[in-house]
């Protein structure tokens, strides 16, 4: 990256909003990544957009980042721009049934306040440690419910800067996918459309479904969340505890001896360990069932 390029980056987003160098593992909840190149937290929408047209005018890669859920990112770090959209995009209206929410606030904080509200139809979400953004990219769900169920409409840019909107049904939603698959769109925001209940029940589902989680997911680990795909017909955690793998571990990277879907960090695991370990729980697992795991954890620099 020239000087031109750094100087055009700093005049835009300002010095007190970019690090250089920043380490990854601050930013995702796998506590896992080598340093990016520049780290921006952009504060307008205006920002954002002015980011992507110069990273596309000096073709210099950029990631958008929420609250690093979800993500392995190489030892080696990121070359380019990582953006995070989180405390700076977190802002967030109740409109009668409707949510109208930016792409960083976390789910469990519109969970929160939808519950207050007596709105149901996000229990499911409310436990998902992730932002809106991310869960719409990925099409998040959990017990029985999907963002899909809920998304009315989805404000988007692309890598012009170009603002625009796509419905719920635009947006293409499937397991773990979107539209957001195949272009390169950044979600700002979304609105999301739930519908009347009883405050009483809604908290009593949610407090329900965080004890399932507490209960059978490994939470007093840095992990990045289910690690694997559910593959049709079966569950990830299962093929794998029948293959023999609970516990199993490369470096400091272990199979969850409380769900074997999830991956953790046992204090200083590499991005590398990780990666090396779900290949041999993949190369395992398709030996013994002939079913192939696919990761579900999106990746940055692997």
């Amino acid at each position: 990256m020239n000087r031109n390029f750094v100087n055009e980056l700093y005049n835009i987003a300002g010095e007190s909003n970019i690090r250089e160098q920043e380490p990854m593992s601050r930013h995702t909840t796998f506590h896992i990544g080598g340093p990016a190149s520049f780290f921006v937290t952009p504060q307008t929408v205006e920002e954002i957009g002015q980011v992507l047209q110069l990273c596309k005018a000096e073709r210099v890669p950029y990631y958008i980042l929420g609250h690093g859920s979800n993500l392995l990112v190489s030892d080696k770090g990121i070359e380019g721009i990582v953006l995070q959209l989180y405390d700076n995009f977190s802002n967030y209206r109740i409109e009668e049934n409707q949510v109208k929410a930016q792409a960083g606030v976390m789910l469990s904080k519109i969970g929160a306040a939808v519950k207050e509200e007596g709105l149901t139809g996000f229990e499911f979400a409310a436990g998902i440690p992730g932002t809106l953004g991310g869960a719409i990219v990925m099409n998040a769900g959990a017990y029985g419910g999907e963002m899909k169920d809920i998304v009315t409409s989805v404000q988007l840019m692309d890598e012009d800067g170009n603002l625009f909107e796509k419905t719920g049904e635009e947006m293409e939603f499937a397991y773990r996918h979107s539209i957001l698959s195949e272009h390169n769109y950044i979600v700002l925001g979304a609105t999301l459309t739930l519908q009347p209940g009883e405050k009483e029940s809604i908290e009593a589902r949610m407090m329900e479904l965080a004890k399932a989680r507490r209960t059978k997911q490994p939470l007093e680990y840095p992990s990045a969340g289910s690690t694997f795909k559910r593959p049709e017909g079966y569950f990830a955690g299962k093929l794998i505890m029948d293959a023999g793998l609970k516990g199993y571990q490369v470096g400091d990277a272990q199979i969850s001896e409380k769900h074997c879907g999830f991956v953790i960090n046992r204090g200083n695991a590499t991005a590398e360990d990780v990666m090396q370990l779900i290949q041999d729980v993949q190369e395992k697992v398709y030996a013994k069932f002939h079913v192939k795991l696919e990761m579900e954890v999106k990746r940055i620099g692997i």
